[in-house]
């Protein structure tokens, strides 16, 4: 079984830079994808951005070029370094491992607010 542990959200002004980083457990981090998705209330969760084992990466159109994900599969970490951070970012910032139905952390809040 696998444990996911994200850290790294907060308050931050519009305009300003947040990081998120994902822990994990276990032996399959460094063989399969791993994503960040984010849930507002009331909203669906919706995917931001995945990075592949060999390092490809997907983003969302609504987050290119603001965010960019990245993995340090010696230390089983995944990032997500957000910058230009808009008030429509705030949500809960989940991170997943895709292997079989998918595990998930249990989520970090971000808010981005004057």
């Amino acid at each position: 079984q696998v444990q996911l542990v994200e850290s790294g959200g907060g308050l931050v002004q519009p305009g300003g830079s947040l990081r998120l980083s994902c822990a994990a457990s276990g032996s399959l981090f460094s063989f399969v994808p791993m994503g960040w998705y984010r849930q507002a209330p009331g909203k669906q969760r919706e995917l931001v951005a995945t990075i592949t084992n060999g390092g490809s990466t997907i983003y969302a159109n609504s987050v290119k070029g603001r965010f960019t994900i990245s993995r340090d599969n010696a230390k089983n970490t995944v990032y997500l370094q957000m910058n230009s951070l808009k008030p429509e970012d705030t949500a809960v910032y989940y991170c997943k491992l895709d292997y079989k139905s998918g595990y998930w952390g249990q989520g970090t809040q971000v808010t981005v607010s004057s």
